[in-house]
């Protein structure tokens, strides 16, 4: 796995913990750790479309953080997991597993440095 591919793997880790953040933040702490999350989260995103499709990016992104938002609900909120729901969110998995299987990463610019 690329570094750019972890990148978008992690930033979506830190999408989860903004969306959950965004819901459940009462104090100041938990909105700071929210706002550093959203930062972080968006930052990775945008490193890792400078050499990842913008728009596969986005997508796998948006994708991981959505079912890492539902699991996280079910298992730390204990929301309701209803067999439809999981298997969207399975399917919404093959589809960002599909997308990074037919994406073309380019190949990172170099600069080369004037030694006069």
């Amino acid at each position: 796995m690329s570094k750019s591919w972890l990148m978008v793997i992690i930033a979506a880790g830190f999408e989860v913990g903004w969306v959950i953040g965004l819901k459940h933040a009462a104090g100041w702490l938990e909105w700071g750790a929210t706002a550093i999350a959203i930062v972080v989260s968006f930052t990775l995103m945008i490193a890792a479309s400078r050499t990842l499709p913008v728009g596969t990016v986005y997508a796998v992104f948006v994708g991981l953080g959505t079912a890492g938002t539902v699991v996280a609900d079910i298992v730390l909120f204990r929301g309701e997991a209803k067999l439809g729901q999981l298997a969207m969110i399975g399917l919404l998995l093959i589809g960002v597993i599909g997308l990074k299987l037919v994406s073309q990463e380019k190949p990172e610019e170099t600069v080369e440095v004037n030694r006069a």
